[in-house]
This record gives C-alpha cells, structure tokens and sequence, in this order.
C-alpha cells in the first residue's frame, strides 16, 4: 500500500509541476507570436490548466479504467463548485460579471446537461466526443470574438494575472526557452498521468473502494487543486469575478474538451452509477448556482456555506455508497 500511495503523490507532484511549466512554456510562446493577452488567457491558459484532467482521463482510458475518466471529470465538476466557490466565497463575497450569467453558466448547465443525455445509454462514443470538442471549438472561438471585438487592457490584464501568468515575464523568456518549458511540462504531466493513475488503480483494490469513488475523490481533487489554489488567490486580490468566471470555464473544458477528446481517442463504457447518481449532483449543482449567481449578482457567505455543506454531503453519501 505505501508504494502506491507514493504512486499517488509522486503523480500528483508530477501534474502540479508539469501543468506549470506548459501554461507558462505555452503562453510565452503566444505572447513571442503577438498574441493578445486577452486571447491567451482565453485560450491557452485555460487548456493549459486543463491539462492534467486531460491526460489522467486518456491514460484511464487508455488503461481500461473507464470510472476513472468520467469520475475524473465529473468529480473536478463537482468539486469546483462545491468546495472551490464555496470556500472563495467564505474568503471574500464574490461579485459576479453580467457575462458569466449570460454566456459561461449557459454554456456549462448545457454542456453538464447533454453529459447526463449521451452517458444514459451507458457509453460515449467517437461522434458524441466529436459533438462535445466542435462545441468547445465553437465556445471558445466566440470568447475570442468577444475578446477581439471589445478589447478592454485592464480586464485582459486581470485575467492573466488571477491565472497566474505574468505577461512581461513570459514574453521576455524568449522562444527557446518557452518551447523547453512547453515540452518539459508536456512530459511531466505524461509521467505524473501514468503514475497516479496506476497508484490509484492497485490502492483501490487494496482498501476495497471501487474506482468510481476513487475517481470522483482522489483523482477528481488532485487534479483540481490547481484551480482551488487559482482561484483562492484570485479572490484574496480583490479578483473575485475571476475566480467565478475560472471555475465556470474549468467546468466547461472538462466536459466538452477532456471527455470529447478522450471518447475520440477511445470510445468510454460509462458507469450506471455515475450516471444515476454522480451526473444528477453535478446537473445539480450547476442549476443551483444560478439562483446564487443572480441573488444580489454576488456569492455571498452564506451560500458559500450552503455550496460547502452540500459538497460535504455528496462526499459522505458517496462514501456510505
């Protein structure tokens, strides 16, 4: 059991680090190309914080560890909202930007709502993976169109800076250096992939927990920390529509991106389970964040405590399951 637990943790290092180093790598090499900041934040930040989601579903997948993927990706739903916004808002009551109700929340009740419909016949398959990324596709190029169209320094700024990429020190990182920080963290995160998902597939068996639970757990909130940790720092900056607008987008690409590319990579058996019980909690907890949002156009403490208590009953009925 220690072997794998190290199995665990070393993967969990392994995706911090190599998730760091691509989103840097990645964004120096867009801002050495004249890439607006807007646009980069827009688009290859958020697949860069996506990235261990991504590559820890394909490796299930991959492995013929199917709960893991869709657990992987419905759990970090459940999870950003639950526990990432629920404890933002108990930092600091968090304002929220008219476009997140009119554009982002749409768009993720939409795309959590076809997950529950396309996984009801127990499988995603190569079309419905290609259905979830031309969706993506057609997301973010109307972000960007947005983002083109009304340019605004002080927001493009913002949002660079709650996710952690500095604009001038990546551009001065020069080409080279920024394509050795891409590629480096490209292997990190294959490496740290395969370590947690092997880690977590022997401990499983080991304590007697299935790998749904220990996809939509420990898998689900290693790979997520990264926007906890994004978000906490957001909201402690006074950047608290950012941490909103991040868990919103997170939840977006995990669903239409990660799951859309790993079904096209390898079709996915879905877990009854997950669909009669997890995806009706994520479908859930997305619907319920739309009266929060509207309520005064703010989270306040109290419902970051409702957010927080319902994320820790899901977590002990998952468990009691």
């Amino acid at each position: 059991m220690g072997a794998d637990l190290l199995l665990v943790l070393l993967g969990l290092a392994l995706l911090a680090g190599g998730g760091e180093l691509l989103v840097r790598g990645a964004s120096g090499l867009a801002l050495f190309a004249g890439v607006s900041p807007a646009v980069v934040g827009l688009t290859v930040v958020a697949a860069g914080t996506s990235m261990p989601e991504l590559l820890v579903s394909l490796a299930s997948a991959l492995a013929d560890a199917p709960d893991f993927a869709v657990g992987n990706v419905v759990g970090s739903n459940i999870f950003n909202i639950g526990l990432v916004l629920g404890l933002a808002a108990l930092l600091r009551p968090m304002t929220v930007e008219l476009t997140v109700i009119r554009l982002q929340w749409p768009v993720m009740a939409l795309a959590s709502f076809e997950l529950f419909l396309l996984a009801r016949d127990g499988a995603i398959d190569r079309l419905e993976g290609g259905v979830f990324v031309a969706a993506l596709l057609a997301y973010l190029g109307w972000n960007v169109y947005l983002a083109r169209a009304r340019p605004r320094e002080v927001e493009a700024e913002a949002m660079v800076e709650a996710l952690h990429v500095e604009t001038a020190p990546e551009a001065r990182l020069g080409w080279r250096v920024a394509a050795a920080f891409a590629l480096a963290g490209a292997l990190l995160l294959m490496a740290g992939a395969e370590s947690l998902v092997a880690g977590a597939s022997h401990l499983a068996r080991l304590v007697g927990l299935s790998e749904r639970v220990i996809g939509l757990t420990v898998i689900a909130v290693g790979t997520s920390l990264p926007e906890l940790v994004a978000s906490a720092a957001a909201t402690l900056r006074g950047k608290d529509d950012l941490a909103v607008a991040s868990a919103i987008g997170s939840n977006v690409f995990n669903v239409l991106g990660i799951l859309g590319l790993t079904a096209l990579a390898r079709p996915l058996p879905v877990n009854p389970d997950i669909v009669r019980i997890d995806c009706l909690w994520m479908l859930g907890f997305s619907l319920l964040l739309f009266p929060l949002l509207r309520t005064g156009m703010k989270i306040g403490r109290g419902e970051g405590v409702l957010l927080l208590a319902l994320f820790i009953v899901y977590q002990q009925l998952l468990f009691m399951g």
